[in-house]
């Protein structure tokens, strides 16, 4: 059954606010139930974190950015030059308020319910994707080669015991393999890593920025609007409209979807969220012969190798430094040369650097539902690591919504008045 042929609403004109691959699955799920639907974005579609970020479709990842111990941890992570964690000093009186929310997001309880919260949308993000991509002619971009994180250490791989017990008990599969597996699995890789955790189901987008562009032509097509023009506040009372610097554009439905730039939008909407952003680095490579064949992280330096269409991708840990600061290339530089040791067949320079920004909620959980302040209001953002997973699953939610139907599971967790 389409959703279509059980549809039992009238269609209305939706504003959706970000042209990213959040924005564009609540676009093109509103649009298969009937809606007339606007994307309004000064950027093209996916030229933010979308463009740049590591291409998995990461369903097993139930645990949060911060796990218990996590304030024991910040200062050696803050003080490794090759560590997974960089802040500006400078930043750090804006960041304060948003890193003793991670800290106490972190007592092993609110985890549980992360992990629970997380579980509950995770499980809908691959049947969500392949309802889009197939109708979109998108479904070739999309791989499922799973998912490795190898260890050099066994001091390091034990000291993923609660991440594995948290796994088990929600119910993801994951295999711990031996030396001898991950050569089997990955024989490009160097002899360095006697433990490594598979997860089988997780997906691989081989060009993010080609699945947006793909995604943007079909809604496109199917009479879709795309507006270049930066959205600076709403109408509510009366007669509903998206203004931008240019225009005032009414609708009858708003859907903020705007990312890391989400959180002043919000505040006119109403919902005052501590959304920052953790900072994410990539460096492109041409793809080395061999090479690997499904993304690949090494574990004590929590950075990723995947293998893309257009090259392999290395991307990096967090940043937190907002997002006015210039980009600092410093330390992805320096995991270059980890990257190498880890792949001896890599041998080139990178041929492009990028910096993006991740839409964070100190929780670790995203925005998503309708506001509570105002009839005909949603919100998509705060995905964090996630977005490009939960991308198709949270426009599916929102098209449920806005359509009258049951979304299948609790959304109280993600509601924007939690804070």
């Amino acid at each position: 059954m389409t959703l279509s042929s059980r549809r039992q609403f009238r269609p209305r004109s939706v504003s959706v606010v970000g042209a990213g691959i959040v924005g564009m699955c609540c676009a093109l799920f509103l649009q298969r139930d009937g809606h007339q639907v606007t994307i309004i974005d000064p950027r093209e579609p996916g030229e933010g974190a979308s463009f740049g970020n590591a291409g998995i479709i990461a369903t097993c990842q139930v645990w949060p950015i911060a796990m218990p111990g996590v304030l024991r941890r910040i200062p050696l992570m803050l003080l490794d030059p090759e560590g997974p964690v960089v802040l500006r000093w400078r930043y750090l009186p804006r960041i304060a308020p948003w890193l003793i929310r991670l800290i106490a997001a972190a007592r092993p309880q609110r985890v549980e319910r992360t992990a629970a919260a997380l579980a509950a949308l995770l499980a809908g993000a691959m049947p969500a994707y392949d309802a889009l991509l197939a109708e979109a002619g998108a479904s070739d971009l999309v791989r499922r080669p799973g998912w490795l994180k190898v260890y050099a250490s066994a001091q390091a791989f034990a000291a993923t015991a609660a991440e594995r017990e948290l796994l088990r008990r929600h119910g993801v599969r994951f295999e711990v393999l031996t030396a001898a597996q991950i050569r089997q699995l990955e024989p490009a890789l160097a002899p360095l890593f006697g433990h490594g955790l598979f997860f089988p189901d997780c997906g691989l987008v081989l060009n993010p920025k080609r699945l947006v562009d793909t995604l943007a032509r079909a809604f496109v097509a199917g009479g879709g609007r795309l507006l270049r023009e930066r959205a600076t506040g709403f109408a509510i009372d009366g007669d509903k409209a998206v203004l931008t610097e240019h225009s005032r554009h009414p609708c009858e439905a708003i859907v903020l979807a705007a990312g890391a730039w989400s959180r002043p939008l919000a505040a006119r909407l109403g919902a005052r969220v501590p959304l920052d952003t953790e900072r994410g680095y990539h460096l492109m490579f041409e793809t080395p012969e061999p090479s690997l064949g499904r993304p690949t992280q090494w574990g004590e330096h929590y950075f990723n190798l995947v293998p893309m269409e257009h090259g392999l991708r290395l991307t990096s840990g967090v940043e937190f430094a907002g997002l006015a600061m210039p980009a600092d290339y410093r330390r992805i530089d320096r995991l270059a040369r980890l990257a190498r040791i880890m792949l001896p067949s890599l041998s080139s320079e990178p041929r492009s650097r990028w910096l993006g920004f991740r839409p964070s909620l100190p929780d670790s959980l995203p925005v998503l539902g309708r506001s509570a302040r105002h009839a005909d209001v949603y919100f998509a953002f705060g995905h964090q690591h996630l977005g490009l997973t939960l991308a198709a699953v949270s426009g599916r939610i929102i098209a449920d919504l806005i359509a009258g139907r049951d979304p299948g599971l609790d959304l109280s967790p993600y509601r924007a008045e939690r804070w």
